[in-house]
Formats: C-alpha cells, sequence, structure tokens
C-alpha cells in the first residue's frame, strides 16, 4: 500500500525548502559583501548599504540554518522508521524543485561571466562572486540528487558530515565578518556617527537658507529655530548637547562634533552636493574625537539667482 503524505510531511518539506533558500541566499550575500569590502571598486559608490546587508544575512543565518539543520535531522529520522515515504509526491516534488532552481542559477551565473568576459570586465572580484555561486548551488544541487537517487534504509554519513561542514562553513564567515562590521556595541557607535552627520548637513542647509534670507550669517544656532516650520536645531543624539559652531567670515562658517569612530572607505562620508568639496561632493570624513568642518558659501551658487535656491 503506497504511503500517503500527511500533514505533518508537507509542513517539514515546505519549511525546509524554504529555510534552506533563506540561508543559501543569507550565506551567498554575506560572502559577496565580504568579497566587495575585500577587492572594492574604483566604479561604484559605495555607501553603508554594506554593513546593512551583512548585518540582515548574519541575523538570517543565525535563525534559518539551525531551524535547517533540525528539519533535516527529524525528516532523517522520520524517513528511517518510514522508509515507504521516501516515494511520497511532495517530498520528490520539492526535491526535484531544489535541483531546478540550482540549476538555473549555475546556467545564468555561467551566462554572466561569459557577458562580462566579453565586455572586458572580468575582475578578481567578479570571479570570486562566481566561483561563491558555482559551489554553493553546486553543493545543494550534489547533494539533494544524491538524497533523490539513495536508498533511506540504508545508513549513510554523508547527512551528518554535509550539515558539519555547511555549518563551519556558515560559522566561519559569521566570524569573519565581525572583523568588518564590529561588535554590536561598535556598530551603535557607527549609526550614531551617521547620526550626528546627518544633524551636521541639515543645519548646514539650515544656515544656508537663513543666509539667503537674511543676508548674513547667525550669531549662533539658536537663530535656527523656527516655530513656524516647526524646526528645532538637532544636538547630540547622546549628550543631547549642541553642536559647536562659529562663524568664520560673512560667508564662512565651521561646524563641529565629537564622533565615537573614525569613518573609512565604507563609511558614506561624502554627499553628492553642488558648492563644496571636488567634484561636487561635500566631504563628511571625521576622525575619533571632535572634528570640525570648515564650510565657505559659494554666492554665485547660493545667491539670489542660484539655482540651488530653488531648494528652500
Amino acid at each position: 500500500m503506497a504511503q500517503k503524505s500527511t500533514a505533518k510531511d508537507v509542513f517539514s518539506y515546505l519549511l525546509m525548502i524554504i529555510v534552506l533558500t533563506i540561508s543559501v541566499v543569507s550565506f551567498g550575500a554575506l560572502l559577496w559583501q565580504m568579497i566587495n569590502y575585500s577587492f572594492p571598486d574604483p566604479l561604484e559608490y559605495y555607501y553603508n548599504g554594506l554593513y546593512e546587508i551583512m548585518r540582515t544575512s548574519i541575523s538570517s543565518l543565525i535563525i534559518a540554518v539551525p531551524v535547517f539543520i533540525g528539519l533535516s535531522w527529524s525528516i532523517g529520522k522520520d524517513l528511517k522508521k518510514h522508509a515507504a515515504k521516501a516515494d511520497l509526491w511532495i517530498r520528490k516534488w520539492l526535491l526535484y524543485l531544489v535541483l531546478f532552481v540550482t540549476s538555473i542559477a549555475i546556467i545564468v551565473d555561467l551566462i554572466s561571466l561569459v557577458n562580462l568576459f566579453l565586455g572586458g570586465e572580468l575582475t578578481m572580484r567578479f570571479v570570486l562572486k562566481v566561483l561563491v555561486v558555482l559551489v554553493m548551488a553546486g553543493g545543494v544541487f550534489g547533494y539533494y540528487l544524491w538524497e533523490l537517487r539513495r536508498d533511506v534504509s540504508k545508513k549513510s554519513k554523508v547527512p551528518r558530515t554535509s550539515a558539519l561542514v555547511g555549518s563551519v562553513a556558515v560559522l566561519i564567515a559569521i566570524v569573519a565578518s565581525f572583523f568588518i562590521i564590529g561588535t554590536p556595541g561598535e556598530q551603535r557607535d557607527i549609526r550614531m556617527d551617521q547620526q550626528r552627520v546627518q544633524d551636521l548637513e541639515s543645519i548646514q542647509w539650515e544656515l544656508i537658507s537663513y543666509w539667503q534670507d537674511k543676508g548674513e550669517l547667525p550669531a549662533d544656532l539658536g537663530e535656527l529655530t523656527n516655530e513656524l516650520r516647526g524646526y528645532t536645531v538637532h544636538t547630540d543624539p547622546v549628550t543631547a548637547e549642541a553642536y559647536s559652531y562659529t562663524v568664520a567670515g560673512d560667508l564662512a562658517f565651521t561646524l563641529c562634533a565629537t564622533f565615537d569612530t573614525s569613518s573609512d572607505e565604507t563609511n558614506l562620508t561624502q554627499s553628492r552636493r553642488l558648492g563644496y568639496g571636488e567634484d561636487g561632493y561635500e566631504n563628511w570624513a571625521h576622525e575619533m574625537g571632535e572634528h570640525c568642518f570648515d564650510r565657505t558659501i559659494d554666492p554665485d551658487i547660493y545667491g539670489d539667482d542660484g539655482v540651488m535656491k530653488e531648494m528652500f
């Protein structure tokens, strides 16, 4: 008599495929961002999304991988007791779906490699990413092809060995990633510094708006407070103390803040603005501790006839 699928079988296999997908995608995303960090491309504009992607991937792996291993162990244990379940339609359909998806991933990956090679864009970073996809997709494809063909009534060390190798690889990647993104405490310091930079940028534009309206810079930041517009000058997110502001001339001013970290290439330290820095960039790079930013308003850009006037 043919074995029928139970609600538990359907639930177990569906959930296993879902957490497998989450695990593979998250592991691949984590490795790709580590490659991006190790081999930066000067043609790309970097921002802090690298950290966000890595944090999301780590969080997903910490939850999904143990769930996947636990489900796989439970399903394997059930198959040993009921060998006839190896022919369940839900099992075969979902395992073939895994083979189909991994096959597509390998084909698309190889097409992309050839396409970029012909375009002269073959770099070490791209080659490493292709290898990551090929190794992961090949590993998943090979394992589940074996799973479909194996005799579940016979004992095998392959599932345990695969789970051990996969877990060790994920653990090594997670540990290595902390050397890039830092500890949770360090990440909080980075986010606080990002907030400080955003505050200073907001204050800077309010200062420019004030100058455009009144023809002079305010003596202190308190003059920027505008109850009608509901604007209150930002303060440090941790200490709640006011940011330092100094008038350095008719068109020049200095803004200072105390930072917890030192910015680097992966931090958002430049904004695409007109009027400051080289090539239309404002530089917000900073060192740990107190750091000041000197700004000079260009009246040709921000004057009465300037195009930026329309933004306010």
